[in-house]
């Protein structure tokens, strides 16, 4: 559904995105993560055609983001960090305009409306105004209105950002179902929970997209996984001073906390008893040790670490 062919765009001197390519396929959930100002809005504003690439070439259901970007806009929906709907106009009253101006009339918008109220459960709220609206239910009406003329493809950059886990978990709820139906969904987020739902990945850096793949295999990757090294979960009391002591023991190779856990990464040399020795240092007697998977937090500063090396002096 979304080819990317090296795609790039330059601001005078200053490269924003560098090269990258990707595809999406039909109903996928495509997570695009990187930290900020790694180019990932930029991505989006191509994609959508509000900003026109300085090099590669992109489409979107088989329509040039470029030459085609008039029948472009009936196939996607975007959906902006920042709500970006009318506050003094009520739930009502923002699908109305939408629907209008994508030329949606009579008994036909009527009934879309009704679709996305019941599909969004915006049912109690139609009549109160938009900026009466707690942060998830708002994100709901921007969904509502993105899909007013039913895109095969949206793009929600950072939906969940400022909304509690309560409302994060329910929209996530509303994506899975959006992609039960055919869309596409482009995602951006900071969250690694979130990424971890997603079908597929990608993750850019310092404008360059380093990653990209379905979570199972880009945790398999050998940089993530190095020769001669293993992962450990080590549940104890007093995680953060066990965690500086740990540090200090040899073969250590990473340790950060996670939870009420620590996760190593430790030589193969490092046995179990070693770590308890180490914890027994600073009074911390009991501890459960356990072999773990690399996660996609792990995948992502794997490779964002090996990225800074290759910038430094």
């Amino acid at each position: 559904m979304i080819e990317v062919q090296n795609l790039t765009k330059r601001f005078g001197n200053f490269t924003a995105v560098d090269g990258a390519s990707f595809s999406v396929g039909k109903g996928a959930i495509f997570g695009f993560l990187g930290p900020n100002g790694s180019g990932k809005s930029t991505v989006i504003r191509m994609l959508c055609g509000i900003l026109s690439p300085s090099g590669g070439k992109a489409s979107i259901g088989g329509h040039d983001v470029v030459a085609d970007s008039d029948q472009l806009k009936g196939t996607i929906g975007y959906m902006s960090q920042k709500f970006s709907l009318y506050d003094e106009l009520t739930v009502t009253e923002n699908l109305l305009f939408y629907g209008r101006l994508y030329g949606i009339k009579g008994e036909t918008l009527r009934q879309r409306m009704d679709e996305l109220i019941s599909l969004t459960h915006l049912a109690p709220y139609v009549g109160r105004r938009a900026a009466l609206l707690s942060g998830g239910w708002r994100q709901r009406l921007a969904m509502a209105c993105c899909l007013m003329h039913k895109p095969a493809v949206l793009f929600l950059d950072e939906p969940t950002a400022g909304i509690d886990p309560v409302a994060r978990r329910e929209l996530w709820d509303l994506l899975f179902e959006f992609s039960s139906q055919g869309i596409t969904l482009f995602v951006t987020t900071h969250y690694m929970d979130e990424a971890e739902r997603c079908s597929h990945v990608g993750y850019i850096y310092l404008s360059k997209l380093i990653v990209c793949g379905e979570p199972d295999h880009l945790k398999q990757l050998p940089e993530v996984n190095p020769a001669g090294a293993r992962r450990l979960d080590v549940t104890c009391d007093h995680v953060t001073v066990g965690l500086q002591a740990v540090r200090r023991l040899p073969g250590v190779r990473s340790a950060t906390v996670f939870g009420q856990s620590m996760h190593l990464l430790v030589e193969q040399r490092i046995t179990e008893q070693q770590i308890h020795e180490q914890l027994a240092k600073v009074s911390i007697q009991q501890a459960d040790i356990r072999p773990i998977a690399p996660s996609l937090e792990d995948v992502f500063v794997t490779l964002t670490a090996e990225q800074l090396e290759g910038v430094r002096p």
